[in-house]
C-alpha cells in the first residue's frame, strides 16, 4: 500500500509542483521552510518520552489544550510535540505553546515520514478527531509506535461517505485497522469507527474533550475592550451570531430587521466562521440595508440609502469569538441554518448564554442532544422560528438566564475525557 500511495504523491507532485512554487512565491506572508514538506523538522534532542498530537486546524489545536496541561501536570519530564496540517492551526499552536516544538504537517509521502520519525522520535502519537493519514498510520505501525485518535469523531454525511468510495474503502480499513485505540466521543462515533476497521476491543467511549476546554467563565478578559471599540451598548440587548456560513447571513440579516419591530434596542454581531468571507459578509450587511461597523477597522461604513443607521457589528479579526459571545443576551450558532454539518455549542453554553441553533447539528449531534435535553439550547427549522425563539428570550430574561445556566451545568456533567485520554497514553508509553 506504501508503495502505491508514493507513486500517486509522486505524480501529483510531478503534475503540481510547479503550480505550488508559483503559489509559494506570490503568496503573502511568511514562507513555509521547503524542508517541512519532507519531514526536515528540528530535530528533538532530549532523551525522553515523547508524546506528538496532531491535529488539522485552528478548532481541533484548541481542543488539546486540557490535554497538553495534563500532560504536563502528570509527568513534566514528557516531551510534547505538536503539529497542524494548515496555517491557522499552527499560528494557533504557537500562540499556545510557545516552548513546545511546533510544525507544519509534511507531505504524507513515506520518506517524509521516515524523516520525521526520526528527528522527533515520539513514543505516541496522537491524532485529533479524524485527522488520518495512511503513510504516517502505516510506517509508524511498522516501527512500533502507537498511534491513537483522541476525540474520535467520524460525520455520517461527509467521512463515512468518502471512505466507503470504492478505492478509498480498501486503504481505509487497512488504515484504521493498525490504530492501536481510539477513544470516541460518543457511542454513535464508536460503532462508525468500528465499521471503518478498527477493532472493536481497540475503541471506547471517552466523551468530548471540548467538554474540558469550554472554560466556564462569567468574564472573557478583553469582551470590555472589544464592546467599546465597538460601540457595543451594555446596556441593550446584542444578538451574537457566530460561525456563520454561506446562505446564512441573509436570513439572519431578515431576521434582525424583524426582531427590530418588536424589539428596537437590539444590537446585531456576525462573526462569519470563514475569514476570506469577511468582505463578502460586509458587502451582504450593506447590501441588506444596514451600516457596518468592522471590527478590523473600528469605523462603521455607511452605504447610500441606508435604511438602518445604527450598525451590525462584523467580527472580521481571528480569535475574538468568544469574546463576543461573552457579551451575548442571546446567541446563535452558525451552520446550523444551512447543511454545513454545524458548530460548536460547548463553548457557549459553558458562558451560561442562551442558545439558538439551525436544524443541521450533525457534526456536533451529541452536544446539542444534550444541550436540548438540559433545556440550554433552542432548535429552529427557519427565519421565521428563529424570530420567534430570538423574541421569547428577549421578552422574558429570567427564561433566558434559566437556559444558559442549564447549558452550563450540562457541560459541567459531561467532564472527564481529558483524564480518560492521558490515562490511555500513559498506559501505552510506559
Amino acid at each position: 500500500m506504501t508503495l502505491l500511495y508514493d507513486i500517486c504523491w509522486v505524480l501529483a507532485l510531478l503534475v503540481a509542483w510547479p503550480y505550488l512554487l508559483y503559489r509559494r512565491a506570490t503568496r503573502p506572508g511568511p514562507r513555509r521552510p521547503l524542508g517541512e514538506y519532507f519531514g526536515r523538522v528540528p530535530a528533538r534532542s532530549v532523551a525522553a518520552d515523547c508524546v506528538w498530537i496532531h491535529a488539522v486546524s485552528l478548532g481541533e489545536i484548541n481542543a488539546t489544550r486540557t490535554l497538553v496541561a495534563e500532560l504536563r501536570r502528570r509527568a513534566p519530564e514528557t516531551a510534547i510535540v505538536i503539529s497542524s496540517t494548515t496555517a491557522t492551526g499552527l499560528e494557533q499552536a504557537r500562540k499556545l505553546y510557545p516552548t513546545l516544538l511546533t510544525f507544519r504537517y509534511p507531505l504524507d509521502f513515506s520518506p517524509a515520514i521516515r524523516t520525521l520519525l526520526a528527528r522527533i522520535r515520539p513514543s505516541i502519537i496522537v491524532l485529533m478527531e479524524l485527522e488520518v493519514w495512511p503513510n504516517l498510520i502505516e510506517v509508524a505501525a511498522r516501527r512500533r509506535i502507537p498511534v491513537i485518535i483522541a476525540n474520535g469523531r467520524v460525520t455520517l454525511e461527509r467521512s463515512m461517505r468518502r471512505f466507503k468510495w470504492p478505492v478509498v474503502r480498501w486503504v481505509a480499513r487497512r488504515m484504521f485497522s493498525r490504530l492501536t485505540w481510539v477513544g470516541a466521543q460518543d457511542d454513535a462515533y464508536a460503532s462508525r469507527f468500528v465499521e471503518l476497521g478498527v477493532p472493536a476491543d481497540r475503541v471506547s467511549v471517552t466523551g468530548s474533550v471540548k467538554y474540558d476546554t469550554a472554560e466556564i467563565a462569567d468574564h472573557i478578559a478583553g469582551q470590555d475592550e472589544l464592546a467599546a471599540a465597538m460601540g457595543l451598548d451594555r446596556s441593550r440587548p446584542l444578538l451574537v451570531c457566530g460561525s456563520t456560513g454561506p446562505g446564512e447571513e441573509e436570513i439572519l440579516l431578515d431576521a434582525y430587521r424583524r426582531l427590530l419591530e418588536r424589539h428596537p434596542a437590539l444590537q446585531l454581531a456576525i462573526i462569519p466562521r470563514k475569514p476570506e468571507r469577511f468582505d463578502e459578509v460586509a458587502q451582504l450587511i450593506a447590501a441588506s440595508g444596514f451600516a457596518c461597523l468592522r471590527r478590523s477597522t473600528g469605523s462603521p461604513v455607511v452605504p447610500a440609502g441606508v435604511i438602518e443607521p445604527r450598525p451590525v457589528a462584523l467580527g472580521d479579526t481571528m480569535g475574538e469569538l468568544r469574546k463576543f459571545y461573552a457579551l451575548a443576551t442571546v446567541v446563535f450558532v452558525g451552520r446550523t441554518l444551512v447543511p454545513m454539518g454545524g458548530s460548536d455549542v460547548m463553548e457557549v453554553a459553558a458562558l451560561a448564554k442562551p442558545i439558538i441553533v439551525g436544524p443541521h447539528t450533525e457534526n456536533f449531534a451529541e452536544a446539542v442532544s444534550l444541550l436540548r435535553e438540559a433545556s440550554g439550547c433552542v432548535v429552529v427549522q427557519s427565519g421565521d422560528e428563529l424570530v420567534g425563539a430570538v423574541g421569547e428570550l428577549l421578552s422574558d430574561a429570567a427564561r433566558a438566564r434559566g437556559r444558559g445556566q442549564a447549558g452550563r451545568a450540562a457541560i459541567v456533567s459531561r467532564r472527564g475525557s481529558t483524564q480518560r485520554t492521558v490515562d490511555r497514553i500513559f498506559d501505552l508509553i510506559r
